[in-house]
């Protein structure tokens, strides 16, 4: 398929091309020519486009895309009177609502930098984050004041608040009263900074750029079929970059978005339902969550409106996609890549049938290569150090530094090989990687094995210190159910479905594994093994 013919194709399909008032289309189409690509062009030119249309249902009610974007420009009035302007940063710790919609497009409509906090940040890593990054403000939900001790409070501005005892100005505060008029494009664009997980460490701020044109959202509709005018409800945090790049990328199709501060697997059921849902991003855990949701909720709703389940943050385990599609519809598309590295490979549902545990195919203009320690591309099959370039890929961290690069292409941190077919396949993370016993060894193998086990509903691996073998792998296991589940009896099932080097040498069982809201586990906090 040629570049245009395909490039059609996707503006069809996500409703560029549909048929519109002429004077709503011109109107958009001045927006966009001025402001070019970007959260408040978008936010514009969707409320030129379909003014009356449901923006976001929330907690709160609803928003139409036209009440949106006044407030929005009621927001950017009000913090331009509070002295933000064009380069400050604005710290943002939010859950999935209305108000931090409207703090990031404000922000990015003066020309500010948003900072996007994960809800989990510790209170000296929302001081240490904030310092660090020179934030003027901060935006926060009143639920977060208890981690914001050593913030200023003269700083402190509070999106969603639960009760007026907290004494501190409001996001709706600040926007009452003011112009609802558009504002001029600021002398510099807005930016975002997405901070990495921090699973080993404090986590680094990595900068966000905007498209610089329509290509890299053909690229993600043409492997995800997002349809215009449909309701997407974004169940993935909307700090991570996976749930902000589907409300950013989404924008383009002008769609209705349901937005829950909190997840919970019925009510997301509930809400496909009620709403005739096409389209969920979710992390990989909140697949595992809605698989197990109690089994009546699961009957009750209708989700046969579900075309799309859109799947990152983590490694998809086991059998996940297809127990997910086997409940529910087959609509999982699982997207792999990072914050830095923007988008590998992404992977349907029949991939995900086909080849269960693949990470999918390299969508259009994007290159992907597997090389060997010598920067040589290695033959289907085998296994060496994932590369990767497309338009996405991020601006550099905030203190200085970068990602290496072969070849001119960016290196992922993960090895993995491509299949015959040209399906890519992740065994781990290259710094992962154990020798045990003179084999190389990856945590996910072990994993993928585990997780199938019926009595264990969730699990991780790590590589530990072994006298006999150098490294061998150790085992941390969330049992289903009340009765114990011995150990002989995981090590047996292991030594069935792996090679005995990776047999766990090492079993711990906790009550819950310390995962982050996108699904990853914080390994600084497993406990160690004597």
């Amino acid at each position: 398929m040629g570049d245009l013919t395909y490039k059609l194709k996707v503006l069809r399909q996500i409703g560029l091309l549909s048929v519109q008032p002429p004077h709503r289309l011109v109107k958009a189409g001045v927006k966009l020519a001025t402001w070019g690509p970007g959260f408040p062009a978008a936010v514009l030119a969707a409320a030129a486009r379909h003014p009356q249309q449901l923006a976001i249902i929330d907690d709160a009610g609803e928003l139409t895309w036209k009440q949106l974007s006044e407030e929005i420009n009621r927001t950017t009035q009000g913090l331009k009177d509070r002295g933000v302007g064009v380069g400050d940063s604005v710290a943002v710790l939010c859950r999935n609502h209305r108000h931090m919609v409207v703090a990031m497009v404000s922000v990015m409509q003066l020309g500010g930098k948003i900072l996007l906090l994960n809800t989990m940040a510790s209170a000296g890593q929302l001081g240490e984050l904030t310092r660090r990054e020179g934030a003027e403000m901060v935006v926060l939900d009143q639920e977060f004041l208890k981690v914001a001790d050593e913030l200023d409070r003269d700083l402190v501005v509070v999106a969603w608040e639960d009760d007026d005892t907290h004494g501190l100005p409001t996001l709706a505060q600040i926007a009452e009263g003011k112009s609802s008029a558009d504002h001029k494009k600021p002398a510099k664009p807005g930016g975002i900074v997405i901070f990495t997980s921090g699973t080993t460490g404090m986590p680094k701020g990595a900068n966000r750029k905007e498209p610089e044109n329509l290509d890299p959202l053909m690229t993600f509709f043409g492997a995800i079929p997002y349809r215009g005018n449909s309701t997407v409800v974004i169940a993935a945090p909307l700090f991570h970059s996976w749930g902000l790049i589907n409300f950013g990328f989404g924008l383009s199709t002008v769609p209705t978005y349901v937005l829950r501060r909190k997840f919970k697997a019925e009510q997301v059921l509930a809400d496909i339902d009620q709403h005739k849902a096409e389209a969920l991003v979710v992390v990989p855990l909140m697949m595992q969550r809605l698989v197990d949701a109690d089994p009546t909720a699961i009957e009750k709703a209708d989700v046969s409106s579900l075309r799309i389940t859109a799947s990152s943050g983590s490694a998809l385990a086991g059998e996940l996609a297809t127990r997910f599609m086997d409940t529910f519809t087959d609509s999982v598309y699982n997207f792999y890549g990072a914050t830095e590295t923007g988008w590998v490979s992404i992977a349907s549902p029949e991939d995900l049938r086909a080849a269960p545990g693949t990470a999918g195919r390299v969508p259009w203009r994007t290159v992907v290569k597997v090389l060997d320690a010598d920067g040589q591309e290695v033959p289907p099959g085998e296994t060496g150090v994932i590369h990767v370039g497309n338009e996405m890929q991020f601006a550099g961290y905030t203190d200085g530094n970068t990602k290496n690069f072969a070849d001119g292409l960016m290196h992922s941190g993960d090895l993995g090989y491509f299949d015959a077919d040209g399906r890519l396949f992740v065994a781990g993370r290259d710094d992962d990687m154990i020798v045990s016993g003179g084999e190389n060894v990856f945590p996910r193998e072990l994993e993928d094995a585990l997780i199938d086990h019926p009595r264990i509903s969730d699990v991780v691996v790590t590589g530990i210190p072994d006298p006999d073998w150098g490294h061998s792998l150790a085992a941390y296991v969330v049992v289903k159910g009340s009765e114990p589940l011995p150990e002989d009896e995981i090590v047996a099932y292991a030594k069935e479905r792996v090679a005995r080097f990776a047999v766990p040498r090492k079993i711990a069982f906790l009550d819950e594994l310390p995962r982050n809201p996108t699904g990853k586990v914080m390994k600084r906090e497993l406990p160690e093994f004597e």
